[in-house]
């Protein structure tokens, strides 16, 4: 392949946890320890994010600002971010595990890549300790990236760029414009927008569409492009260059992508 050196992608929603589940009932659980009831909605908002920056969005909203400020009598401060954090951390821990499946196809795209000579690196808005529940469990099914960047490794996340930055560094390429960043969600498409790569959104697997494999094979084909459109609608509005169904569909773009350089 002559374009691109590298691939960087996501964790969960991109190549493990079809639908983005993991953190979802973990979110509305910890927030449910300070007596604050938040929907699965307001949960999945600002998916992407360092789970900390995460945190702090859902408390700093409009709504869940108002609950807290209702229930503990005074309005939310970067000290109730941190009280939220220190619950939803172990809690993530304990059941990231049982969320952390391969998205039909990931392995394979995997090692379609690797045969056309590109690194495989990634990101997430995990913690280090959270990803040390996963990666034994992504080896068992084939997949160990070259490289990973967690959001507490650095002092900054997403959605600036040394997340890949590192990336760049670990798998020693560059320029940027030969890496291909692969995710969910905003903040990861920013992440790769920032650092000035190539970005591919994923639909159908991601926190935007949220429905596992089999809810979705379940539904019309009506009802799967009206969620791949919204999905969509909302990548590109993050900067994404291109969308796919999920990572399965990556290297036969790269491919095509690839042979339009020719």
């Amino acid at each position: 392949m002559k374009r691109f050196k590298a691939v960087v992608f996501d964790w969960a929603g991109t190549m493990i946890d079809f639908g983005s589940f993991a953190p979802m009932g973990v979110f509305v659980e910890a927030f449910r320890r300070f007596g604050v009831e938040a929907s699965i909605a307001e949960a999945r908002a600002p998916m992407g994010a360092p789970k900390r920056d995460h945190i702090r969005s859902m408390l700093f909203a409009q709504r869940l600002a108002g609950e807290w400020q209702r229930v503990h009598g005074v309005a939310p401060s970067e000290i109730d971010v941190d009280r939220v954090y220190e619950v939803f951390v172990p809690m993530n821990e304990e059941v990231v595990a049982n969320f952390g499946a391969l998205v039909p196809g990931a392995r394979e795209a995997v090692e379609q890549l690797r045969s056309m000579g590109l690194r495989i690196g990634s990101t997430t808005g995990y913690t280090r300790s959270i990803m040390n529940r996963l990666l034994p469990v992504a080896a068992a099914q084939g997949y160990t990236p070259d490289n990973l960047v967690c959001a507490d490794d650095l002092p900054e996340g997403r959605p600036g760029p040394l997340g890949m930055y590192q990336c760049f560094i670990d798998l020693c390429v560059y320029p940027p414009s030969t890496v291909v960043k692969v995710d969910d969600t905003e903040p990861g498409i920013a992440e790769g927008v920032a650092a000035g790569c190539l970005t591919v959104g994923v639909a159908l697997s991601g926190n935007y569409v949220g429905k596992t494999s089999e809810e979705l094979a379940r539904m019309s084909a009506d009802e799967v492009a009206t969620l791949r459109a919204f999905a969509t609608g909302k990548l590109l509005a993050a900067g994404a260059d291109h969308v796919i169904d999920t990572v399965a569909d990556l290297p036969d773009l790269l491919t095509r992508l690839d042979m339009a350089m020719s």
